[in-house]
């Protein structure tokens, strides 16, 4: 397959945008356990924003993007980092471990969220001042690779929140379930990776994720643009 610049670029930039992404997702989980009282995130230097802190070689780096390079930059990256060591014994007893364990999962994604929300006052900032006008190819391509960042944030925060393990939507649903339905749910998340694998490879089951992630980047946009009205 041969591409041309102007996909080489977008394909850089996707790739930088989940670079990025993918440490602000372990960065939260280090805060997290830090604040919690575990310090092994912090000797192990994982409470930093520092993308190298948290790449992982194949899954941050290989992986997307021979993934970006085949479908010609047609198709959002995919891939993970470094996970996130925590010493659950170590955080604090104003909360139970358990409830200490899905917080730290939870501040995966919702470091995405923020981020992804972060990005996108940017883009309104950026407009309103004047900045960036859409008056150039330049700017064009700049609001859309802003603009595509906001939505990897909210599809990599909503894709970690699948509840089954290994994915942060695991240790979350843990937490909030009554210990009388634990044992159940086990039982049925010891297929989670399977479960993960067909999400990831069929088309229309990533629905489940790519759906609520389009419909909050329409909630934020909205928002802060303005919700078009009806014959508008």
């Amino acid at each position: 397959m041969q591409l041309d610049s102007n996909t080489m670029r977008a394909i850089i930039q996707q790739l930088i945008v989940l670079i990025l992404s993918i440490a602000v997702h372990e960065f939260g989980h280090a805060f997290v356990a830090d604040r919690l009282g575990d310090r092994l995130p912090r000797s192990q230097g994982r409470v930093t924003l520092n993308p190298i802190a948290h790449a992982d070689p194949i899954g941050t780096l290989a992986l997307p993007a021979m993934f970006l390079l085949m479908s010609g930059g047609a198709s959002m990256g995919f891939g993970w980092g470094r996970p996130v060591q925590v010493n659950p014994l170590s955080f604090s007893r104003r909360f139970t471990m358990r409830t200490g364990h899905m917080m730290v999962a939870a501040a995966g994604p919702a470091m995405n969220i923020l981020f992804g929300t972060a990005i996108a006052v940017l883009i309104f900032v950026l407009i309103k001042s004047g900045v960036l006008t859409g008056a150039t190819e330049a700017q064009v391509e700049l609001l859309h690779a802003l603009n595509g960042a906001v939505l990897t944030n909210f599809v990599l925060a909503f894709f970690n929140l699948i509840p089954f393990p290994p994915l942060d939507g695991g240790a979350v649903i843990e937490g909030l379930l009554p210990r009388s339905a634990l044992a159940s749910y086990q039982r049925v998340a010891q297929y989670g990776t399977y479960i993960i694998i067909a999400l990831i490879m069929l088309p229309k089951l990533s629905i489940v994720f790519t759906a609520p992630a389009r419909m909050l980047h329409g909630l934020v946009i909205g928002a802060l643009f303005g919700f078009p009205t009806v014959g508008s």
